[in-house]
């Protein structure tokens, strides 16, 4: 064997067994990869914007009462649990809110646990979102004239307000599935009524102090919690649980 011969053979022995070195890579990625069955992801949230209460019976009187826009905020956590390109995301957060009655005066403020249960749908580094929210009421406080934010007796208002939520938004940084930090617009509305009739009887939630007012001379109406504002991700992906092709048992997968 000349020494071309022997060169020549040894390259192609090399040159074959990384070959075969990749091509055993890319099958061993594409077991999991293609059978990836659910993936987590964990983040941190913080949500800002225009809060208040609609109440029909105030609305009609404006003049009267001056409605005027409040501001709400929360912080708190998420999981999000994915199949593909859909998934649940659960939140958790500490809310507050606050509005005021410009010409009563009258000044309103509530703290309430919310969670969420959204269906998500990410794609192409945005997202879309809905579902409903409930919001467990820890604190509800009100001010008239002149007698300072005072917290109210819990049965004037109800402890448990269900909403219904929409949002969207998009990555505006990272986007390997391991860290993303997601900007976005959401709006809720609860479709429970704030205030019990025990509330409605003290006028709620204007509590005006003249005992000859009525505001509901005309009828009952409800006190809806609206939001409308941005709100901030930051997510980390934790991993997923993949199966092999060969029907290897399932197993969970750090990213």
């Amino acid at each position: 064997m000349t020494r071309y011969q022997y060169f020549k053979q040894h390259f192609n022995y090399l040159q074959m067994k990384h070959l075969l070195t990749i091509a055993v890579l890319f099958s061993t990625l594409s077991m999991f990869g293609q059978k990836k069955i659910v993936w987590f992801d964990i983040g941190l949230k913080a949500q800002y914007g225009a809060a208040g209460l609609y109440n029909a019976a105030v609305a009609d009187a404006d003049n009267v009462y001056g409605y005027h826009i409040g501001s709400g905020f929360g912080y708190g956590g998420k999981l999000g649990i994915n199949f593909g390109y859909n998934g649940l995301a659960i939140d958790v957060m500490k809310s507050s809110a606050k509005q005021t009655f410009d010409k009563t005066p009258t000044t309103l403020e509530w703290k309430s646990l919310d969670i969420y249960a959204l269906f998500r749908h990410a794609k192409n580094l945005g997202y879309f979102e809905i579902g409903p929210k409930l919001s467990m009421v820890k604190k509800y406080s009100v001010a008239t004239g002149e007698i300072s934010l005072t917290e109210v007796d819990k049965s004037l208002y109800n402890k448990n307000i269900f909403a219904g939520v929409v949002g969207f938004g998009a990555n505006i940084m990272g986007n390997d599935g391991r860290f993303s930090g997601i900007l976005g617009l959401r709006f809720e509305y609860a479709f429970s009524d704030l205030d019990t009739e025990a509330g409605k009887e003290l006028n709620a939630p204007v509590y005006s102090l003249d005992p000859t007012f009525d505001l509901y001379a005309n009828g009952k109406k409800s006190s809806n919690v609206a939001f409308a504002g941005v709100v901030f991700e930051l997510n980390w992906g934790i991993g997923y649980f993949g199966k092999a092709q060969c029907g290897a048992r399932s197993k969970f997968i750090m990213f």
